[in-house]
C-alpha cells in the first residue's frame, strides 16, 4: 500500500526526471493525438494540444484541479509561483491569470451563492485556505483550527480539498495534514471536525477530496476518499460515517458528480514513479463503466479488478473538469509541466 508521505519524497527524486522526459513527452503528445479513449457510452478523443498557452506568459507547474462557472470559463489551479490560477475558454485560450500568493494551490471549488460564484483554494503547502470571488479577491483566509487541540502548530495542517453545501456551511478536507474533515459555516465558524487518521470505519488514510452527493435529493451526504486505502466513505452531513466502498488499485484524487454519474482522476495505481494513471467515470451504483485511459473495467462478483493504464493517454491525471457537453478536462501533477489535455466525448 502506499504510504502519503511517498508522493513527497517521489518529486524531490524525480525533478531531472520530469525535465529529460518533457521533450520526448511532447513529441508523443503530437503522435497521439485524437486517440479514442473510453468504454461503453463514455468515449472520447483525445487532444493533448488543446492548449494554446504561451509557455513563457503562463507558466505551469504541478497543475491541480479545474472547475468551470455559468460562463463556461475553465480555472485551475497551478503551484507556479507566477500565477497561481488559470482561466480558460473551452478552446484552451488562456482569458486570464492571478496569484494568490499561495505557491502550493491545490484543491479549487466553485460555489454558487445565490447568482453569485466564488472560489475555494487549498494550499497543504502553506498551510491555509481561502474563499476568493472570480477575478482572485480574498474574502476570506484561515489556517489550522484553533479549535482543534491536536494542531499544536500551523505546520500540521495541510488542507487539500473543500465542498460547499446548499446552506452555506463548507467542509474543509485535511488530506495532508491529520485527517480531519472540517466543518464551518457560511462566515467560517467552526462546527465540528471529524475523522482523523487510522483504520476504522470512520477514520481516512489521506482523505485528500470530498464532495457533497445530491444525487438523492431528498438525502445529501458527504463522498470522501481515503485516497492511500483505494477507498471512497460516505458520511452523513454531520459526521456519520454511513458506508465504504472500495476501489483496489485507484488512488482517486477527488469525487465529482455530473448528471447521475461519478467521476474521478486515478493518480496512480501502483506506486507515485509508475505515471499509469487514468480516469474512471462509475454509475449511481458505484459501478465503473468506462476507464479512460485504461483497461476496459473488470469485476469478479462486486469487487472491481485492479485497473491497467494503456501506458499513453495519461502521466499522473489530478482531476476531471466536465463541461455540458460531457467533454472534459485534466490537469496532471508531476507530469513534465505540461498543460491541460481536454477529452471530447464521441
Amino acid at each position: 500500500m502506499l504510504l502519503k508521505n511517498s508522493r513527497r519524497n517521489f518529486i524531490k527524486k524525480s525533478v531531472l526526471a520530469s525535465v529529460a522526459s518533457t521533450s520526448s513527452l511532447s513529441f508523443s503528445n503530437g503522435l497521439l493525438n485524437d486517440r479514442i479513449i473510453g468504454h461503453g457510452d463514455f468515449k472520447f478523443k483525445l487532444d493533448k494540444k488543446w492548449s494554446s498557452q504561451d509557455i513563457y506568459k503562463h507558466p505551469v507547474n504541478h497543475c491541480h484541479e479545474m472547475v468551470i462557472d455559468s460562463r463556461n470559463r475553465l480555472y485551475m489551479t497551478t503551484t507556479h509561483v507566477k500565477n497561481n490560477i488559470l482561466v480558460y475558454n473551452r478552446d484552451g485560450k488562456v482569458l486570464d491569470s492571478y496569484n494568490l500568493n499561495l505557491p502550493g494551490a491545490h484543491g479549487l471549488t466553485l460555489s454558487n451563492e445565490g447568482g453569485d460564484e466564488f472560489l475555494y483554494v487549498t494550499d497543504p503547502d502553506n498551510n491555509k485556505f481561502c474563499k476568493t470571488t472570480l477575478k482572485g479577491e480574498k474574502i476570506f483566509e484561515f489556517e489550522a483550527p484553533k479549535e482543534i487541540s491536536k494542531y499544536t502548530s500551523k505546520s500540521m495542517f495541510k488542507p487539500t480539498e473543500i465542498t460547499v453545501a446548499s446552506n452555506g456551511d463548507f467542509y474543509v478536507a485535511d488530506g495532508y495534514g491529520l485527517d480531519y474533515i472540517i466543518q464551518y459555516d457560511y462566515s467560517g465558524n467552526y462546527i465540528r471536525h471529524f475523522g482523523g487518521r487510522g483504520d476504522n470505519d470512520n477514520q481516512f488514510d489521506c482523505c485528500h477530496g470530498v464532495t457533497i452527493d445530491t444525487r438523492d435529493s431528498k438525502n445529501p451526504f458527504l463522498l470522501i476518499t481515503s485516497r492511500s486505502k483505494n477507498e471512497f466513505k460516505r458520511f452523513t452531513l454531520d459526521g456519520k460515517w454511513i458506508e465504504t466502498i472500495k476501489m483496489p488499485g485507484c488512488y482517486i484524487c477527488r469525487p465529482v458528480i455530473k448528471d447521475g454519474y461519478l467521476a474521478f482522476a486515478v493518480i496512480v495505481t501502483k506506486d507515485w514513479g509508475s505515471y499509469d494513471g487514468m480516469l474512471a467515470i462509475l454509475d449511481n451504483n458505484y459501478k465503473v463503466i468506462s476507464m479512460p485511459g485504461g483497461n476496459s473495467p473488470k469485476y469478479i462478483g462486486n469487487l472491481l479488478q485492479r485497473p491497467v493504464h494503456d501506458n499513453v493517454s495519461f502521466r499522473n491525471p489530478h482531476d476531471v473538469c466536465i463541461d455540458d457537453d460531457w467533454n472534459v478536462y485534466v490537469p496532471q501533477w508531476n507530469s513534465g509541466k505540461i498543460f491541460p489535455i481536454k477529452l471530447t466525448r464521441v
